[in-house]
């Protein structure tokens, strides 16, 4: 992967420094692509992370939501499974996932299910900080009262 250097945007630009931070960690990461997942939208502000973790059992995966990252990890009883194998094609190493999430985004469900670990996440944005419609009123403004002028005029 091609890397770029981010400094000259570093230098102009105040406020952005956790989003350079997560370009430059995301390009550093190595290439392991495992577990496999997909992201998906299923509404406007409803997403979906699914994870293909054949051979795992609810117990043996973890999931951590903290502010602003999501972790997943998935971790093998390697005691548990004495079988002889002839072939053994399923993968039953442990992983980590990382998943950055922007912010008022937040954990709503989790489902194991035929091998496919199913994350649903929402964003929720707080009505403070929602964009209001302001009301534009017609007619004069009010007149301003000059409170030295008021007293002046009382002595």
């Amino acid at each position: 992967m091609r890397q770029f250097d981010l400094t000259p945007y570093r230098r102009s630009t105040i406020g952005f420094d956790r989003l350079f931070d997560m370009l430059e960690a995301s390009a550093r990461q190595s290439g392991d692509n495992y577990p496999p997942f997909n992201l998906e939208r299923t509404a406007e502000d409803q997403y979906r992370i699914t994870l293909a973790v054949a051979g795992f059992r609810r117990d043996e995966i973890e999931i951590v939501a903290q502010q602003n990252l999501l972790t997943v990890k998935g971790k093998k009883d390697k005691d548990a499974d004495q079988s002889a194998f002839l072939h053994l094609g399923i993968a039953t190493r442990s992983f980590e996932r990382r998943f950055e999430l922007a912010d008022f985004i937040r954990v709503d469900d989790a489902r194991l299910n035929d091998g496919l670990l199913t994350i649903d996440l929402i964003r929720e944005v707080p009505e403070a900080m929602k964009p209001k419609s302001i009301a534009i009123k017609t007619g004069a403004p009010l007149a301003a009262i000059d409170t030295a002028a008021d007293e002046s005029k009382a002595a």
